[in-house]
């Protein structure tokens, strides 16, 4: 039993809003929201794992935003009524994976029916970045519980020691303008590769698994220096790992690999989810596809 994303969805940026990342997660959650099949005011839980925004604006949380544009109970709830409960998770390329431990245990509280995943970045435009490295990208993910022999196992973390230059993102003042800078080392995909297979190792080994028993590796971020680093480091080959067609995609880099790669899962086999982050960070977690008839069609915009 666990949580089963039932839908991804992924959102492209246009002319309109390829500097809004509240456009994108929008356009996402409501384009995930249709597929499924499901009205807005069902969703009980909204996590935004976002980080590039408009503006470069930090308050309000993303998500609350998201909320109210996309009609999940934007009203204060009354009393015996249904509402929606929104906020941020900040943690990079591994903020989905977050997200998902922390809607799992929503769901095994039994506090919640149905949950959604939002992520987005884009460049903030205007002159408020240098060098933006990331695609304009939005992707939703809607997630219910089952009590089945599916979905998200247990997320196992490593973290290893980072001097804080592997990569950095930070906004500082420029000619009167809050402008968001960006540096990576040379050495940076490697050493999240270290520390991303193993997490990965430590979550296989507690099912008694190696990496050649599982269907699927899906991983992020996109970076193919990192793929084939991993690739190196779990010794498969790189097509056992899937990731996302743009190496540019930022936190919705495993929402984006998982909807291209579900369809190479039964479900008899367990896939491999793995993100690995800055800092250094990194989760794996085992998960199970339910067959249609339980998780819906995985489908995007």
């Amino acid at each position: 039993m666990g949580t089963i994303i039932e839908h991804v969805d992924l959102a492209a940026a246009h002319w309109r809003n390829r500097h809004s990342a509240l456009g994108l997660a929008v356009a996402a959650a409501k384009s995930c929201l249709r597929h499924a099949q499901c009205p807005p005011d069902a969703i009980d839980l909204l996590v935004n794992v976002g980080i590039y925004r408009d503006r470069n604006l930090g308050e309000p949380a993303l998500a609350a935003l998201i909320q109210q544009h996309i009609g999940a109970n934007p009203h204060d709830p009354h009393s015996g009524a249904h509402g929606t409960f929104s906020f941020d998770v900040a943690n990079g390329t591994c903020g989905v994976l977050t997200a998902l431990q922390v809607v799992d245990g929503f769901f095994r509280a039994r506090v919640i029916d149905c949950a959604m995943i939002v992520a987005s970045d884009a460049n903030p435009g205007f002159g408020m970045s240098q060098h933006f490295p990331f695609s304009a990208v939005g992707s939703a993910l809607l997630c219910r519980w089952t009590d089945e022999a599916y979905g998200l196992g247990s997320v196992h973390w490593s973290a290893a020691v980072d001097d804080g230059d592997s990569f950095r993102a930070s906004v500082g003042l420029h000619d009167a303008r809050n402008v968001l800078r960006f540096s990576e080392s040379a050495t940076l995909d490697v050493e999240l590769a270290r520390v991303s297979a193993r997490a990965a190792r430590r979550c296989l080994s507690q099912s008694s698994l190696e990496p050649n028993d599982v269907s699927m590796i899906i991983a992020a971020p996109a970076r193919r220096g990192f793929r084939a680093a991993m690739a190196t480091e779990l010794a498969v080959p790189q097509s056992r790992i899937a990731v996302a067609d743009d190496p540019k995609v930022h936190t919705a880099a495993l929402a984006a690999a998982f909807r291209d790669a579900t369809g190479h899962s039964t479900g008899k086999t367990p896939m491999l989810l793995v993100a690995g982050g800055a800092g250094f960070t990194a989760g794996a977690a085992l998960y199970r596809s339910a067959p249609p008839e339980l998780a819906g069609t995985v489908r995007s915009q």
